[in-house]
């Protein structure tokens, strides 16, 4: 017995000498975020999250970063921005991760950036509009095709009034709304420079507040302006109340939509069915010949699989694509430059392009990416509410850019849907 404990015990000195280095390497690379899992954003911080796994289980398979597994942290920011500072704090000082990313789009990603710039930490941020902009921080990058910060604001409406200025005849007056929000508020800004481009008249701009459930006395204050073009900036869930009130006061305009978020979601878009009718909206990306490549057709079919379990959007399209290759370029950010150090990641980001399942991505010195790649496209044909319908992009024509282009704008909205 003696001389069996003599082994045991030897063995497992042994093992622990030999064996400390790969416990160390073994720990995992820590990724920590917040994602709207619940509240009025969650039907796309859902599906966020099934692509963010995805890429977890690929890389994990490939053998990780810096020859570790890799583990996502994540918390669910409930959509909501005041919670925004305290979770991210959690992270960086409580599960001390070791790389951090933004939950999903502007107003969550904006209070987060003072906690960032507090502990100097890279940031790559998903969907946030015009952030870096007013905060100018170094380390900061953003996984949304609108272009350079200082472009960013235009970026999501050119196409839109691009569009608008080459109807027949030109089109003269212009309503804004908006919800009174960071996203909203700057999509607005950048609307108001394309609209003076455009050379129309804004005879009309209010918000409203978030908070808000009763769209129809909006829109029939925006009804009452008369004016030809109605640009719209909503969040998802006032962007269904927003069209419902279309239909039920009976907006009346050559064209109307604009910066509807929500509207490329899948759920919302069965969901509305022939409501959308005659809209034309913006959107990142939509399976077009000039688009897919065997690597995106790929991780949609696994993403869909995984969705229809999961009951959220079916089909993918806007946001899933780009949070994959959001943790790509991070991911071949690290093995490519051989560490986990912000400022040396940093450097490593702003001097190379990046191959992902969007193409290549290259980002600017205000860490924008260096092209906007915005679309603008209008619904059509849509009957009832079958998901079908929306597949491939069938019932979406792509008016801009040109490049893109598909088909032409049918107008008058009024006509379309009344």
């Amino acid at each position: 017995m003696r001389g069996t404990n003599l082994v045991r015990g030897f063995a497992v000195v042994c093992a622990l000498m030999m064996g400390t280095g790969r416990v160390q390497a073994a720990e995992p690379v820590t990724i920590g975020f917040g994602m709207a899992l619940t509240g009025n954003i969650a039907a796309n911080g859902r599906a966020a999250l099934i692509a963010m796994k995805l890429w977890e289980e690929d890389i994990n398979k490939a053998g990780g970063l810096l020859g570790r597994p890799v583990k996502l942290v994540y918390y669910d920011d409930q959509s909501t921005p005041s919670g925004v500072p305290a979770l991210y704090q959690k992270l960086l000082t409580v599960d001390k991760v070791d790389l951090v990313v933004s939950g999903y789009g502007t107003n969550v990603t904006v209070p987060a950036m003072p906690v960032m710039m507090e502990h100097k930490r890279l940031f790559m941020t998903l969907f946030a509009l015009g952030v870096n902009s007013e905060f100018k921080y170094s380390r900061f990058f953003g996984m949304l095709p609108a272009g350079p910060a200082a472009e960013a604001r235009r970026a999501f409406s050119k196409q839109f009034f691009d569009v608008a200025a080459a109807m027949n005849p030109p089109p003269q007056t212009l309503a804004i709304v908006g919800t009174d929000a960071e996203s909203s508020r700057n999509a607005i800004e950048g609307a108001l420079d394309n609209a003076k481009e455009a050379g129309l008249k804004v005879i009309y701009n209010q918000s409203y507040p978030p908070t808000t459930n009763d769209y129809s006395p909006i829109v029939r204050a925006v009804q009452a302006a008369h004016a030809d073009v109605v640009y719209i900036a909503s969040y998802p869930g006032d962007s269904v109340g927003m069209v419902n009130a279309l239909h039920e006061v009976g907006m009346k305009a050559r064209m109307v939509g604009g910066n509807m978020v929500g509207l490329q979601t899948t759920s919302i878009k069965t969901q509305l069915g022939p409501k959308l009718n005659g809209l034309v909206n913006y959107n990142f990306w939509l399976p077009t010949p000039a688009t897919v490549n065997p690597e995106v057709l790929a991780f949609l079919d696994r993403y869909q699989a995984q969705a229809a379990k999961e009951g959220v959007d079916l089909l993918g399209y806007y946001l899933p694509p780009f949070a994959y290759a959001e943790l790509q370029v991070l991911g071949a950010a690290v093995n490519g430059a051989g560490t986990l150090d912000d400022d040396k990641l940093t450097a490593y980001l702003h001097a190379h392009s990046f191959k992902t399942i969007l193409g290549d991505i290259a980002f600017g010195d205000d860490g924008d990416w260096k092209v906007a790649k915005v679309v603008v496209e209008q619904f059509h044909d849509v009957q009832g509410n079958d998901v079908e319908q929306f597949r491939g992009g069938k019932a979406e024509t792509i008016l801009g850019p040109v490049s893109m282009k598909s088909g032409n704008l049918i107008e008058p909205y009024s006509d379309i849907v009344h």
